[in-house]
């Protein structure tokens, strides 16, 4: 995890990393309540998991993917980071966790959940330092607000 650029700084950027914290917090809980034998528990962290992450995602695409998607140099990157959202939005609900293969596919899931935001924290995260203006920003933040309805933030 990179700690030089300085985006982790940025009040929006340092939330959408807690955002990031919660959910592998709830899918690493849900693993463990899994290895336990603890189905009903791990279907209410799945849920968690699910509900925090539509916000974030929200206020991702419709603030921070917004404004950097206008920009050629990083628009398939986001293209594949929203596909990656839709693909675990319709996964999460469909699991069945007392079947050993839905388990296994949620397993694969937390695997490549690590692996796209280190996407985010790594690669987009920074390079949103010298892509966004300071209307970006404020456009940004105002689509974060809007997806967290009474929450303080940046």
């Amino acid at each position: 995890m990179c700690h030089y650029c300085g985006c982790r700084d940025i009040p929006l950027i340092k939330e959408f990393i807690a955002e990031h914290e919660r959910v592998t917090d709830a899918a690493g809980d849900a693993v463990r309540a899994l290895e336990r034998g603890d189905v009903a528990r791990a279907r209410e962290l799945v849920a968690v998991m699910a509900r925090e992450l539509a916000a974030h995602w929200a206020g991702e695409e419709n603030g921070l993917f917004a404004v950097m998607r206008d920009d050629p140099e990083y628009a398939d990157y986001i293209a594949g980071l929203e596909r990656e959202h839709r693909e675990l939005a319709a996964l999460l609900p469909s699991l069945d966790l007392t079947d050993p293969a839905d388990v296994r596919t949620l397993l694969d899931a937390v695997d490549e959940l690590h692996r796209h935001i280190a996407k985010e924290e790594d690669g987009l995260f920074p390079a949103s330092l010298t892509a966004l203006s300071g209307d970006d920003w404020d456009r940004s933040m105002a689509a974060w607000r809007e997806a967290h309805p009474g929450e303080t933030g940046p």
